[in-house]
């Protein structure tokens, strides 16, 4: 049996990552596990993009803070500041624009409208069907395949010792805190912090609790390099496309279509009934992309609750068990609620308030 560990933080993504990180700064002694390789779930499979035109108005705090970290990690994750443009094709959706980002310019992102004539200036292969725009300067993007490159090193540096490809099978608590059970073997450790995205509800009921977290399969698509044809992030009213062009000309698609399968099944599965229509309305956003060979697609699970409010805080009537997930925007918000999720593990009060995972999720948040 290995020696005692003051906390076992189940989930090597950015949140699981970000939290070991933190509770070690405050003197714990963490270990990490991973069913897999560091970021190679959610937090590495994802788009990439981190705009705050995209994120919900009460998470709007979270994100800018999480913005701040991303631009500090800079070339380690592809940090690009690019700015970002979201458009409306129709007096519906301008409507939808301008309703939902007025409310997040007031919680504090700098978003602006411009007119179509500024935008067509700035990007001048957009769609001459756009009928409003709003702009983000903050927004941009990094590449999501550094994520385990990344926070490999830094938990290497921090001399906390992390077992990528050992599943935990079992949870126990004890007198003295608990037992995991995990393919690389015996853990044991007075805390334990559950941050395994779309697989969290399968390790809370290893306690007891049936925490209600499903699973979004989100598509998302890489084309050939081409010809540079945008230059900022570019989203639609909807939120059902962001797009933006990396550096070696390649084009990622995404918009949080919906592929097929579960987390408990492995990798998710591309569906052409998904795929067609957001290549569509990619291509229908910007013409020139019908010119465009797609290279790849594939899939990445988003764990969400029912009022789509993060999972943060206290396992509730497990003592010294807590859980971190769930949090919609999580790429962008991840770096900066880990450590509010490490600060509570240490006994600290957070900079900004937590979400308790034991509410009552039928009532909606404010």
């Amino acid at each position: 049996m290995s020696e005692p560990y003051d906390i076992a933080v189940i989930g090597g993504g950015i949140m699981g990552c970000g939290a070991a990180l933190r509770v070690a700064q405050g003197g714990m002694r963490p270990i990490l596990l991973d069913m897999g390789d560091l970021g190679q779930g959610a937090s590495g499979v994802n788009a990439g993009t981190l705009s705050l035109q995209i994120k919900r108005v009460s998470l709007i705090p979270y994100a800018l803070r999480g913005h701040r970290m991303w631009e500090q990690m800079g070339d380690a994750v592809g940090f690009h500041k690019t700015g970002g443009f979201t458009v409306a094709f129709t007096p519906r959706e301008a409507e939808l624009l301008l309703e939902r980002q007025t409310l997040k310019a007031a919680a504090g992102a700098p978003i602006e409208f411009i007119s179509v004539e500024a935008l067509r200036k700035a990007e001048p292969n957009l769609s001459q069907k756009v009928q409003a725009a709003s702009f983000c300067a903050e927004d941009g993007y990094a590449n999501a395949s550094l994520t385990g490159q990344y926070y490999r090193a830094r938990l290497g540096a921090a001399g906390i010792p992390y077992r990528e490809r050992c599943a935990v099978t079992q949870i126990t608590r004890s007198a003295h805190g608990f037992t995991l059970q995990t393919e690389g073997g015996i853990v044991s450790a007075t805390r334990v912090l559950l941050a395994a995205g779309g697989w969290l509800r399968p390790l809370a009921r290893m306690l007891g609790v049936d925490l209600p977290v499903a699973a979004r399969i989100n598509t998302v698509s890489v084309t050939e390099r081409m010809p540079t044809i945008m230059s900022h992030v570019i989203g639609h009213a909807t939120g059902l496309l962001t797009m933006k062009q990396k550096t070696n000309g390649t084009v990622l698609i995404g918009g949080g279509w919906q592929g097929r399968g579960t987390p408990q099944t492995g990798r998710g599965e591309v569906t052409a009934e998904s795929l067609s229509p957001n290549l569509a309305l990619a291509q229908f956003a910007v013409p020139a992309l019908k010119d465009a060979r797609v290279l790849r697609s594939w899939t990445g699970f988003e764990a969400n609750t029912p009022d789509f409010y993060p999972l943060a805080g206290a396992l509730a009537g497990v003592p010294d068990a807590f859980v971190l997930g769930c949090v919609r925007g999580g790429y962008t918000i991840g770096p900066y609620i880990s450590e509010l999720m490490g600060d509570f593990i240490l006994g600290r009060d957070p900079e900004l308030p937590l979400f308790d995972p034991g509410r009552d999720f039928e009532k909606a948040l404010t």
